[in-house]
């Protein structure tokens, strides 16, 4: 199953054996950053304030780099 039919947002890329890792990332960011929360968020629940204050570090700057290219491309 194919992350588009379990529901996750965005289309297949047409040509699966020539993407990089950065294609996918970028295809799927929304996706990656929601489960990165999720992760905090259980860390949080955990206890582990520090670890969850690092997964987030790492989304906001997947965030932000997403923001500058969107900047860059204006």
């Amino acid at each position: 199953m194919s992350l588009t039919e379990s529901g996750a947002q965005g289309s297949a890329p047409s040509n699966e054996t020539t993407e990089t890792v950065a294609d996918v990332a970028q295809l799927y960011l929304g996706n990656i950053l929601y489960a990165i929360e999720l992760a905090a968020l259980s860390l949080d629940e955990q206890q582990k304030p520090g670890d969850a204050a690092f997964y987030r570090g790492i989304a906001r700057k997947l965030a932000e780099a997403r923001g500058r290219e969107r900047e860059a491309r204006s």
